[in-house]
């Protein structure tokens, strides 16, 4: 495949899996010989987007604004100026100005326009424009159901599944149990010292992860004999101060608040993983992916999660035993007790989840350039 221009197209560069996947994709072009670029209103990301040797065009294409309009012209100029083969578009409103700049290019000069959908947004005639790529790249085969079924008129040739992935370096195999790593965790919160098992559910302050759940499910393997703990790193945000006062309240009513560390997030979450006996995934709203589901599975840490979306799909590729029907608590009981009692073996090898979704990523914009 010949040198490229790929322009990718995202909000921000704060954090999320939106921006992971953007730096992922900008360091796999970098690393075959083509040209990445970005643009974005800029973030704390943009330094490791950056080194990775990608270039940055800071407007900021997310703002719910008429003005946001504006930057139509500029992003039309900057495509042209860079003679730029491929535009990806990561979000809805980024994408709804890559098709105004592109519609008013000349044929021999437009770009290729690809989409990712990488959630399951409510339907409608905004969202529908993470539909009209000329592929459509979806992260999950539940992202691939959920727009054939929301946006019918989607020709189904168009789509592309490309699981999200990570890299087996960054989440390497820690012994179980790991009491290195689990000291340091007491050292950290106290609340999650002694011999039980440790719970994780790693997630941001909000109730769609399911924080409530964990703490029923806490209680009740506290309540049959356990002396298990639970950490909840990035629960606790400045942001949501009342949020984080409703669980502790929460924890005092069912009498664990001594057994539950409440935390921002960690920048060590591979450590965090190794710490812990059983990871959590207990979204209340199905995902359009599970990352939480690979990282654990890489560490070597079985994962007990809800029965839908992307984490429900990965958990029957990867470990059947962790997946429970909806929001039925005494199940959640029964198979946390029982992957206490008997973890499952962990896989022999993690594959690179993250260099395959890199190369199949850079084999669809091969797929358009090469097909005029």
């Amino acid at each position: 495949m010949r040198r490229l221009t790929v322009v990718q197209l995202l909000p921000a560069l704060e954090s999320g899996g939106v921006e992971r996947s953007t730096l992922e994709i900008a360091a796999a072009l970098v690393a075959a010989g083509h040209r990445a670029l970005v643009v974005s209103a800029g973030g704390r990301l943009l330094p490791a987007l950056l080194a990775t040797g990608a270039e940055h065009v800071a407007l900021d294409l997310g703002r719910k604004s008429p003005l946001t309009l504006r930057h139509v012209g500029a992003l039309r100029q900057l495509l042209l100026r860079e003679r730029v083969d491929i535009v990806h578009a990561r979000s809805r409103l980024p994408a709804w100005i890559a098709r105004l700049a592109l519609r008013r290019l000349p044929a021999a000069a437009r770009p290729r326009f690809v989409t990712t959908v990488h959630g399951l947004n409510s339907p409608s005639r905004y969202s529908a424009v993470m539909a009209s790529g000329e592929r459509v790249i979806c992260v999950s085969r539940t992202v691939r159901d959920y727009v054939l079924h929301h946006y019918p008129d989607t020709d189904p040739g168009r789509l592309r599944i490309v699981e999200r992935g990570v890299d087996p370096a960054q989440f390497p195999r820690a012994p179980q149990p790991d009491p290195a790593a689990r000291a340091w965790a007491a050292a950290l919160h106290p609340a999650l010292g002694g011999d039980g098992p440790l719970l994780l559910l790693p997630g941001r302050g909000t109730r769609l992860k399911g924080h409530a759940d964990a703490l029923q499910l806490l209680a009740g393997l506290r309540a049959i004999g356990l002396d298990a703990r639970l950490w909840l790193p990035g629960a606790r945000d400045p942001a949501r101060a009342a949020y984080v006062a409703e669980l502790q309240a929460l924890a005092v009513r069912l009498r664990i608040a001594e057994a539950v560390a409440i935390t921002p997030p960690t920048a060590a979450i591979a450590r965090a993983y190794a710490a812990s006996d059983l990871v959590l995934q207990l979204s209340r709203k199905p995902e359009a992916f599970g990352r939480t589901v690979l990282e654990a599975l890489a560490v070597g840490r079985p994962l007990l999660g809800w029965d839908h979306g992307g984490v429900g799909e990965l958990l029957h590729a990867w470990q059947p035993r962790g997946a429970v029907a909806p929001f039925d608590l005494a199940a959640l009981q029964r198979s946390a007790h029982a992957l206490l009692a008997q973890p499952p073996a962990p896989a022999v090898r993690m594959p690179d989840t993250l260099h395959a979704m890199q190369e199949a990523t850079l084999a669809v914009y091969g797929e358009l350039v090469r097909n005029p």
